[in-house]
């Protein structure tokens, strides 16, 4: 099978809706995500050939192929990732800068950022006295380094 296109988001169909349909997922890695060509197989075993067009990737929940019985989604898996959660605007702009200077890409959840494990990383916060905590995370937007593109 071969996806050209994303045919919506599994978040946009009602519960209702879902029910009438078997799902099938497509289990990614983060970082896979930014990519917008993949060669893999649904947890039904069938296979599923992606090539989205440029600047185009995949998201959580985006839906790859609908028929009448079934649809195939796709899922993300967990990733090792470090939550800090600085007290001040202030300790948020030191870590950041720090971070930056890394050329290490970042999310942002309310008042957290989310960075992917690094045990340099890891170190650094220690030693600045930064509290985080280290977790595995469903992180639903691939991870990007500021003008870097994946363009597989």
């Amino acid at each position: 099978m071969i996806i050209t296109e994303i045919i919506g988001n599994i978040k946009d169909l009602s519960k209702t809706d879902l029910q009438q349909y078997h799902i099938e997922k497509v289990y990614l890695d983060n970082e896979s995500l930014a990519k917008r060509i993949h060669h893999v197989k649904t947890d039904h075993d069938n296979e599923v050939h992606v090539r989205l067009a440029a600047k185009h990737h995949l998201r959580v929940g985006d839906i790859l192929y609908q028929d009448a019985q079934r649809i195939i989604v796709v899922e993300v898996l967990s990733e090792d990732v470090l939550i800090i959660q600085p007290p001040t605007i202030y300790d948020m702009g030191v870590i950041a800068h720090a971070l930056g200077n890394r050329h290490l890409p970042a999310q942002f959840e309310g008042d957290i950022m989310l960075v992917q494990y690094d045990y340099l990383v890891e170190r650094l916060l220690g030693e600045m006295g930064y509290n985080y905590k280290r977790e595995e995370r469903y992180v639903e937007e691939p991870f990007r380094h500021i003008g870097h593109s994946h363009d597989e």
